[in-house]
């Protein structure tokens, strides 16, 4: 028997990176999965890839920034299967500004909307049902960012993920005795299109010595697939060999827009 046979698992940013990854791994290991993400076009493409392989896909678009909108899809899951097992709040994004200095009210409130209040809206939409059922895992990918800040990550991704950090501490100082348990993923630099938005972008060679999203989807997968009297309640994750990143840090610090 698979090890997520028969769970409904809800996975954010699903259409790229480490949340396709994590689709393509939970599917295979028999989850039903519900793939969420801004472009319809990303995320079926995902789902057809899952039913190639006999897996259980769902493609559903949702703008995170959204809030109503979140609220509506956690309300049409529910209708539609009773409750979920597994949250995996993966999708966010970054600034292209990353100096406090000079990031503007738009792009704070952009990266704060994705990466912790879309983060609060779903896993409220859905841990009633959990406690209900007695059980429910929320895993969040945060960020190294969160436990390092600087100008890498950028203050607004920094502040933002170090949030959704704190909220799943919550949600293990609140709720695990009514069998609801939180995971925090923290990733230092993987190969995913976030890179792009960087005011220095990395380089293809650069880009060669950084984690690749398969890795994170299986530190995901260990936090979803643990026993229920078990929680992962941190993974750090980080490449083996550190890069010179003097040359990023000089164009965050500088970069006004």
């Amino acid at each position: 028997m698979k090890i997520l046979e028969g769970k409904i698992v809800v996975i954010t940013g699903a259409g790229t990176g480490i949340g396709k990854e994590t689709a393509l791994l939970f599917a295979d290991e028999g989850a039903r999965t519900i793939l969420v993400g801004r472009r319809l076009s990303l995320i079926e493409s995902v789902a057809d890839e899952i039913k190639l392989n006999d897996g259980i896909a769902e493609a559903i678009s949702v703008d995170l920034e959204d809030g109503d909108a979140i609220d509506e899809f956690g309300k049409n899951v529910l209708e539609k299967y009773g409750s979920i097992d597994i949250l995996v709040n993966n999708a966010g994004h970054s600034s292209k500004v990353r100096s406090l200095r000079y990031v503007d009210q738009k792009e704070w409130d952009s990266v704060f909307k994705v990466n912790i209040e879309a983060v609060y809206r779903l896993t409220q939409s859905f841990i009633h049902s959990m406690i209900e059922h007695g059980k429910g895992t929320v895993i969040t990918v945060s960020s190294v960012a969160a436990l390092n800040p600087g100008l890498l990550g950028g203050a607004p991704y920094s502040a933002a993920k170090a949030a959704s950090h704190n909220l799943m501490g919550h949600i293990n100082s609140e709720l695990n005795d009514l069998g609801i348990r939180a995971c925090t993923i923290f990733p230092a630099e993987v190969d995913t299109p976030i890179l792009n938005n960087r005011p220095l972008p990395p380089s293809s060679n650069e880009r060669a010595s950084m984690m690749q999203p398969k890795d994170i989807a299986q530190a995901i997968l260990l936090c979803a697939s643990m026993p229920q009297r078990t929680v992962v309640e941190e993974i750090v994750l980080k490449p083996t060999r550190k890069r010179d990143v003097s040359a990023d840090l000089y164009a965050a610090a500088t970069k006004e827009k």
